[in-house]
């Protein structure tokens, strides 16, 4: 079953800045292209930080404040560093929040819901910028055709796990949502393919009807492993 990852859906044609760009050069770059941020990168294309609109505002957030205070906290110094910043270099944010090629889109999400951030900059194993992934990039997979959808569950969950009952169970999709009925031979079996359909990209939900012949939760146990993710 394919698993679909931030390159399946990630723009590759990325603009970028150098450390040296200039305050109104980023501006300029942000409002016309409608972008949020801007990965910084060196000369050999590695993602060294990131410059946001909320990073570009300090500068006007600033405008005529009073000299820093004793007590600043570290977080209000650096924003006051923002605002007096010429160049990229002391704009960007460091550490910037990258994900690596071949990351699944879920993980993506998490790591997108986590940071609080709008978009990541891809990065390969040595830190180089490879493309980029958005909020919107990553719903794509829900954009996905129906058959498209169904081609993948039948190819990648019933014929690797029903095989020997694949006649007697019957699956349609529609909107995304996936049905299944018909009859497997125990309650476990159904429990595997529906968490198995979940992970197929583009399913939305899984309604799970049916039938069993022998329930095997007491035999199981709780919190058994079927050797899957």
């Amino acid at each position: 079953m394919k698993t679909w990852t931030v390159n399946d859906v990630m723009t590759t044609a990325v603009v970028t800045v150098s450390q040296d760009t200039p305050y109104r050069g980023v501006v300029d770059l942000l409002v016309s292209n409608r972008f949020s941020a801007v990965p910084v990168v060196d000369e050999f294309q590695r993602v060294i930080g990131v410059v946001s609109e909320a990073d570009l505002l300090r500068k006007i957030e600033y405008a005529g404040a009073a000299a820093p205070r004793l007590f600043d906290g570290r977080r209000r110094r650096g924003e006051r560093v923002k605002a007096t910043a010429r160049t990229a270099a002391d704009l960007m944010s460091t550490p910037p929040v990258t994900v690596l090629t071949n990351t699944s889109i879920p993980a993506a999400a998490r790591l997108l819901d986590g940071e609080g951030v709008k978009r990541l900059p891809v990065v390969d194993d040595l830190g180089r910028l490879v493309g980029i992934v958005s909020r919107g990039d990553l719903l794509k997979v829900h954009l996905r055709p129906d058959d498209q959808i169904q081609a993948d569950i039948e190819t990648g969950v019933l014929r690797p796990f029903l095989a020997d009952e694949i006649e007697t169970v019957q699956l349609t999709v529609a909107d995304g949502i996936v049905t299944y009925t018909g009859r497997v031979d125990r309650w476990s079996t159904t429990d595997i393919v529906d968490r198995l359909t979940r992970q197929v990209a583009g399913v939305v939900e899984v309604v799970d009807k049916l039938e069993y012949d022998y329930d095997d939760r007491t035999i199981l146990g709780t919190g058994m492993a079927y050797g899957i993710a």
